[in-house]
């Protein structure tokens, strides 16, 4: 989604203390390090996937009924699956991340069916439903036995959290269905079952006090997101908690033989 000023100011920021800008090809030496957990990840995010999948064909079966409530339910339903696989999507699988939930230019995926079914009730995004079913099911085909280069893993967690403080708390991806409030926090489980997966265990071996400040910042922003309402939700604390999860990244990496996380120009 594009960058706002405030994460060009951030950028540049993060830059002087010492983030490493690199490419996808980042030295992936001591990946090997990861290969069991990152296998435990994929079995999270298949399921996670499976259950976006499954619910855009729900909302295609309530569709073929006039079923707008059903559908409405169906699309929350594929929406949270989606939400916690956004660590890997935007990194890994690039063209398929912006068929599915372009934003703010909805012209396919999740945007493009939520601004008719929940902006005026309509059930005419049969084409839509079909070719977003199309993209998740290709997904759900690549993540089986796709490489998932910890590094990158923890570039998208820490681009996620980023992501929530500064373009999703001041008002979400979501308003017309009014689900960004739970967008948010399926984030931050997304990132908090990576994080408990993948890079944990690692990190209390080797600093068990910055592991432990880890843990504790995910948590805040758990605790920023358990508001009522968007409205409730205090968006000057919940960035400022997302850039220092994202800086305590920034910290970690190098202690479990990883570097820096990288801040890609998500303008593209």
């Amino acid at each position: 989604m594009p960058m706002d000023m405030r994460w060009l100011c951030s950028v540049r920021r993060f830059a002087i203390i010492g983030f490493v800008v690199v490419g996808a090809g980042a030295d992936r030496a001591h990946a090997a390090d990861f290969d069991e957990v990152v296998e435990r990840y994929r079995a999270h995010i298949v399921e996670d996937i499976g259950q976006a999948l499954a619910g855009a064909r729900a909302l295609r079966d309530c569709l073929a009924t006039n079923d707008v409530e059903g559908a409405k339910k169906a699309w929350m339903a594929a929406r949270g699956g989606w939400e916690r696989s956004e660590v890997f999507t935007s990194g890994l699988v690039p063209e398929l991340d912006e068929k599915i939930d372009a934003w703010p230019k909805a012209t396919t995926g999740f945007h493009a069916i939520e601004a008719k079914l929940f902006g005026a009730g309509r059930t005419d995004v049969a084409s839509e439903t079909d070719a977003l079913i199309a993209d998740l099911a290709e997904l759900d085909s690549k993540i089986r036995d796709m490489p998932l280069p910890p590094q990158d893993l923890l570039n998208g967690a820490a681009r996620l959290a980023y992501e929530i403080g500064e373009s999703k708390s001041d008002g979400g991806e979501s308003r017309v269905s009014g689900t960004s409030l739970d967008d948010m926090r399926n984030n931050v489980s997304g990132i908090r079952q990576a994080y408990h997966t993948i890079f944990a265990a690692a990190l209390a071996a080797s600093d068990p006090a910055l592991a432990a400040t880890t843990e504790s910042e995910i948590e805040a922003l758990n605790a920023l997101l358990a508001g009522p309402s968007l409205d409730a939700i205090n968006s000057d604390r919940l960035r400022k908690s997302s850039e220092e999860f994202v800086v305590t990244l920034a910290s970690a990496a190098p202690k479990i033989n990883l570097q820096k996380p990288v801040l890609e120009d998500l303008s593209k």
